[in-house]
């Protein structure tokens, strides 16, 4: 994710806990969507679906931060 922004993303990984806590979320929510939608792991559609919404809200986050970070 954000493979233009590698070098800040480590920075802001290494300076700012929090965006570290909402990256590796985004990380854990793609792994496990990847899983379900594969059928490794069982969900409904509906819960695939909220998870999607969720891990664009956190990309959303993490993207904003690395903009105000650019600044």
């Amino acid at each position: 994710m954000f493979s233009e922004y590698r070098e800040q993303v480590a920075q802001l990984k290494a300076e700012d806990a929090h965006f570290a806590q909402i990256f590796d979320e985004h990380d854990a929510l793609d792994a496990k969507i990847k899983r379900m939608e594969a059928h490794v792991e069982p969900a409904t559609h509906l819960e695939i679906e909220q998870l999607k919404k969720q891990k664009l809200h956190l990309k959303d986050e993490v993207y904003i931060r690395l903009l105000k970070a650019k600044q």
